[in-house]
């Protein structure tokens, strides 16, 4: 008989519910909710402090506007809104308009954007795109050293230099080849218009320049790149990769430059002659808000004087605001055309 082998497989005894210990997991302490964070507490003393400085300048413009409408209230109970249409400047009878010193303000301002514009975006171009860095690192210094001269300054050059070159040679050009036109029509003086909006335009062109170059500057080399490998140009690659690339910039630039040229007071008071008159001529003379500000401020002797010219503030500030919230609004639909694109 041959032996049998008996296998025994061991099983693992069930478990018994009941006899099963009960496991205990450590307990953890819930945090204090009265206790904060170091880092949680930094932050909200950075958002707080610096949304409480944003408030701060919106209250230093505010108060600005409320300083000048108390000041300025007999001229507005008086005048009305006959203040922004009259051209009667009389000290003498109490008679006060601001549309002149208006007038003299747009056209200046709309003269020195046309010149510098250009201007500046040619040298912001050239600085970036063809010029060597080293040589264009000092001519970036030099339109940089425009900012740095004084207004009173300029308006010495003005009064010396610019309105007789104008005068003697640039005004009987634009006489004789646009003189159908009435702008350029009228004796040719030294101090007029012209002078001044061509003084603003070398005023603000280091402050364009210099915004205009940076945009440019931060263009991605790639954009650069793929232009010129698909056959474009030099100056296909600039028109259709770089300046629509910044064209944000460049509205800010211009804005920038708007903006000091509407609020210059003494160089433009030296050249533009200070007369009150609205005349079609850019040959002739005529006043800002900012230069009658200046050249009447120590004169004006009665109450209703003063108040018409902390008027005139008013006006100048509602003027750049609009002006800023005209530009903004232009912004955007600019970053919005570029995005549906």
């Amino acid at each position: 008989m041959e032996p049998s082998i008996q296998l025994s497989l061991r099983t693992r005894p069930e478990p018994d519910p009941q006899a099963t210990e009960a496991v205990t997991l450590p307990t953890v302490a819930a945090p204090a909710r009265h206790r904060i964070a170091p880092g949680l507490l930094g932050d909200r003393l950075f958002r707080f402090s610096t949304a409480l400085l944003a408030l701060l300048v919106l209250a230093l413009l505010l108060g600005f506007a409320i300083v000048l409408a108390m000041e300025s209230r007999l001229s507005l109970v008086k005048f009305g809104l006959s203040f922004f249409t009259s051209t009667n400047w009389d000290p003498v009878n109490e008679e006060f308009g601001a549309l002149p010193f208006v007038y003299g303000t747009v056209v200046t301002s709309a003269i020195a954007l046309l010149i510098a514009v250009p201007l500046s975006l040619g040298v912001s171009l050239c600085m970036v795109e063809l010029l060597p860095q080293w040589l264009a690192a000092r001519i970036g210094f030099l339109v940089e050293l425009l900012a740095a001269i004084p207004s009173v300054v300029y308006g010495l050059w003005g009064i010396f230099v610019l309105g007789p070159w104008l005068r003697d040679a640039v005004d009987p050009l634009l006489a004789r080849y646009l003189g159908f036109l009435p702008q350029f029509q009228g004796p040719h003086l030294a101090v007029s218009l012209l002078t001044a909006g061509v003084l603003l335009s070398v005023m603000i062109i280091p402050y364009i320049t210099a915004v205009c170059t940076e945009v440019f500057r931060v263009v991605p080399q790639t954009q650069r790149e793929a232009a010129l490998a698909l056959g474009a140009t030099k100056w296909e690659m600039i028109r259709m990769a770089v300046i629509p690339y910044g064209y944000t910039g460049v509205i800010g630039a211009i804005i920038l430059g708007l903006g000091r040229a509407l609020g210059e007071t003494i160089a433009v008071a030296m050249v533009i002659g200070n007369r009150p008159e609205i005349s079609a001529s850019l040959f002739l003379p005529s006043s800002t808000l900012a230069s009658a500000i200046a050249n009447e401020f120590t004169e004006a002797t009665g109450d209703m004087y003063l108040s018409a010219l902390v008027e005139l503030g008013l006006v100048l500030m509602v003027l750049a605001v609009v002006l800023n919230a005209a530009a903004r609004a232009l912004v955007t639909g600019v970053v919005s055309q570029g995005e549906g694109r």
